[in-house]
């Protein structure tokens, strides 16, 4: 994983950070800790960080990263497409580390019903089987936890939530058009949520991270060798850099930012408005 940098105070605050066993969601996890939060660690399975070799399982990835500290860690499992799961993890964490102030929707992924990639995965040949998984792990998850955790926020008057999406969810793709059109979804969705919190102190925005080079990304892609490390921005981004932007949205340094849109991309995906 990257060097961690922050240079935000979260004094306390207690975040959930789906799809975080490993990749982004965990290094999103590490820079919110490192600023004084504590965090709930979500994976689909315990068994979800030693995929690609970042961890021997959830819980010990919770020790590990409790045992840096300043903050707490406490690992929860749950299926974010299934409502009863949800509420069993939010119940747990307020449980265990009180109110969530902060809620990043990092979990997701192009992954068709039966595990792998969609194939095929254009516009016109997607089994309906695999577009509705792609549609529930992003779009519907992101809904339901959002439903979950959100109304605390709202009776608090306080709160940060940060959903993610992509840089296919901005311009036309071909492979991967449900996961785009996912993205795209969530990005009006927080749009949507952002308006109607308004009145409450709670803010909703959103990053789209360009690609990035997770364990994942360079374990499952054809890698550019001259896009991985360079001091230009015509590179993949480093997981630290999505990160941080994800720790400014949820400090008190962006509390006038709401309803937007951060691409994290280098300036790949250039385009007014």
């Amino acid at each position: 994983m990257n060097t961690l940098e922050t240079s935000h105070n979260f004094g306390g605050a207690v975040a959930l950070v789906t799809g975080s066993g490993r990749g982004l969601g965990r290094m999103i996890v590490e820079t919110l800790l490192a600023g004084g939060a504590h965090v709930a660690l979500h994976d689909i399975s315990e068994e979800a960080p030693a995929a690609f070799g970042e961890a021997e399982s959830l819980t010990a990835l919770a020790a590990e990263l409790s045992a840096r500290g300043p903050g707490k860690v406490i690992a929860v499992l749950g299926d974010i497409s299934k409502e009863a799961d949800v509420a069993a993890m939010v119940a747990k964490i307020e449980a265990g580390l009180g109110p969530i102030s902060i809620l990043v929707n990092c979990a997701g992924g192009d992954i068709a019903a039966k595990g792998g990639k969609p194939n095929p995965n254009d516009a016109l040949n997607i089994s309906i089987e695999d577009a509705n998984a792609v549609m529930n792990r992003n779009f519907f998850g992101t809904m339901l936890v959002c439903r979950a955790v959100v109304p605390g926020m709202v009776k608090r008057q306080k709160g940060s939530v940060i959903n993610f999406g992509s840089l296919n969810g901005h311009i036309g793709v071909s492979p991967e058009v449900v996961y785009g059109c996912a993205k795209a979804a969530i990005i009006h969705y927080t749009r949507c949520l952002a308006l109607e919190m308004r009145p409450h102190g709670v803010r909703v925005n959103a990053v789209s991270p360009g690609p990035t080079t997770t364990a994942r990304f360079l374990a499952t892609r054809t890698t550019d060798a001259s896009m991985i490390d360079n001091v230009s921005l015509e590179r993949y981004a480093k997981p630290a850099e999505i990160a941080n932007a994800v720790a400014f949205l949820a400090s008190g340094a962006s509390g006038f930012v709401n309803g937007q849109v951060l691409r994290v991309d280098g300036g790949m995906s250039l385009f007014p408005g």
